[in-house]
């Protein structure tokens, strides 16, 4: 085109430019766009708005607002459809606060006038985080400027709340949406309701909303629905209710894709009945289905949870037999299983072909590595690594010392998890919980029942006061080193508190109230104190 003389026409330009972005080759589309501005070619609006749309996909918003300054500089009016583009490249780039002062802006200085689209894309940006309530307010602030909302704006905040789990809200506004503004649903808000009582296993009310669905409105489920029912399930432990789900979705001739199945092979995992996910994975090939790495993934957690160490080798390594590549996930839960079976050696061979393969460790694999380590009582090792990676981000988790703690304290190094433990302030972090509860037992271990009693007494003070498993904690070293001084005091505390004594706090509790070492008045105490589904055990 360039080469011809004369030029061809701006707007072919500009129609050449639209069907090389429509094919989503925005790279080639700005430096089309570049050329055509180089060589003179009259730039408009519509160009310009391609260009911008262009440079919002590929991430490159700050450039998509110079070619807004240039619009500007060109006498080039924008109109809403390219402010849209640029609010929707700020959300894509998670810059919702910036989206939020550009849509102030364009209302305070009348820029132009927001559409429907443009509500909807900030409505959808401050939903991304959470922000439900702002989203409400712009609802509102739709009606009053006279630009009335559709089923996207309330579809989008509905989705929003029952991914919060406010579940109740997201039904007021159903309500509102249809009968007082008379807009009409569709399967994406039924969909997002049926994942918000999914989440909270409102199974009835599940059942009522799909039967409402399809009998009173004519809404049918799509892929979408029956995969989110699929997952509930499976997340419940219900695989069998899964499996009549996906036959359900096959009579009504929708097809189940691999996500689907995958959900339902992790399910089966999970409940350890690896022979049934296995004979579902050997099937996706007779279905048309390419397993990914994620149905690998699922596989592999399945069989190493199952001690089934060499099956979990032989899926892993067909990870790249099959041209995929191992992720962080595969790696990590390789690390894992290798790591239970006591094969630490292999674990570390393999921590280094990840590292080899360009997969850097995330905090999940540390973790997983630091509790491998401690675990199969190489706490030396553990610490070694831990100084190695020093400073970095990886250190600055509470999550690395409990782990470290716990491992040091374990294998009898009471003196290290001391240490680490007073240094968890000076590295500018906080003990959680879990810290006093493994130091309390580490001490208690040991026989250090007067350093565990003021570890207990710090913890209200530290803003972080004691749990069930804290109480529990600490009345199973005094009862094991036969300290019943403050048995019954605890006890009461406990009771006041509203937490529950542990099966192995009860037998102890029995076992002392026989011998004769703490008084039988106790038992009404202790009874309080016994959680129902204790009482239910059978003897």
């Amino acid at each position: 085109m360039i080469q011809r003389k004369p030029l061809p026409s701006a707007v072919k330009f500009t129609q050449l430019l639209n069907a090389v972005a429509k094919m989503k080759h925005f790279s080639c589309s700005l430096d089309l766009f570049k050329q055509m501005c180089a060589i003179g070619v009259p730039v408009d609006k519509y160009s310009m708005s391609i260009a911008i749309k262009c440079c919002c996909h590929l991430y490159r918003t700050n450039d998509g607002f110079a070619l807004l300054a240039s619009c500007f500089r060109r006498a080039v009016v924008p109109n809403v459809f390219v402010f849209n583009t640029l609010l929707d490249g700020l959300i894509l780039e998670d810059r919702s606060v910036d989206a939020e002062r550009l849509f102030k802006k364009l209302i305070k200085h009348k820029l132009c006038e927001p559409d429907v689209v443009t509500y909807n894309t900030v409505i959808k940006g401050l939903c991304k985080f959470g922000n439900n309530d702002i989203a409400i307010g712009l609802l509102r602030l739709m009606d009053e400027r006279g630009c009335k909302p559709n089923v996207v704006a309330y579809n989008t905040i509905i989705d929003s709340l029952c991914k919060d789990k406010m579940i109740d809200d997201a039904f007021k506004l159903f309500n509102e949406m249809v009968f007082a503004k008379g807009i009409q649903p569709d399967v994406i808000t039924y969909t997002s309701l049926i994942y918000g009582l999914c989440n909270l296993c409102r199974w009835d009310e599940v059942s009522k909303l799909l039967k409402e669905m399809e009998e009173d409105v004519r809404i049918y489920p799509n892929i979408q629905t029956f995969s989110i029912l699929v997952d509930a399930f499976c997340k419940e432990g219900k695989v069998h209710e899964a499996e009549a789900v996906i036959d359900i979705m096959v009579e009504r001739g929708v097809v189940p894709n691999i996500v689907t199945y995958n959900t339902l092979i992790d399910g089966y995992c999970l409940r350890g009945e690896m022979t049934k996910a296995k004979l579902i994975f050997d099937s996706l090939t007779s279905k048309g289905l390419v397993p990914n790495v994620v149905t690998y993934n699922s596989l592999v957690n399945g069989y190493c949870k199952s001690l089934k160490i060499e099956e979990a080798m032989h899926m892993f390594h067909e990870i790249t037999i099959k041209g995929l590549k191992p992720n962080i996930v595969t790696y990590s839960t390789m690390l894992q299983g290798l790591f239970r079976v006591g094969r630490c050696g292999d674990a570390r061979k393999l921590f280094d072909e990840m590292r080899a393969a360009g997969q850097i460790p995330d905090e999940y694999t540390y973790g997983v590595i630091l509790d491998g380590l401690c675990n199969n009582h190489q706490v030396e090792v553990a610490l070694s690594l831990f100084h190695m990676v020093g400073d970095s981000k990886l250190n600055s988790h509470i999550v690395v010392y409990n782990i470290l703690i716990e491992g040091a304290s374990k294998c009898g190094e009471l003196d290290t998890a001391k240490t680490l433990f007073h240094d968890i302030t000076s590295k500018g972090l906080q003990p959680n919980v879990r810290t006093f509860n493994i130091m309390i037992s580490g001490l208690c271990r040991e026989g250090q029942l007067k350093e565990a009693k003021l570890l207990f007494h710090k913890m209200d003070e530290s803003g972080c006061p004691p749990d069930s498993v804290t109480y529990n904690v600490l009345l199973q070293g005094y009862l094991r080193n036969k300290h019943f001084d403050d048995v019954e005091m605890l006890l009461h505390e406990m009771d006041g508190r509203g937490y529950s004594i542990d099966a192995s706090t009860l037998s102890l509790l029995i076992h002392q109230i026989a011998a004769g070492s703490l008084d039988k008045r106790m038992v009404q105490l202790i009874g309080r104190l016994v959680p129902k589904e204790l009482m239910d055990t059978p003897a």
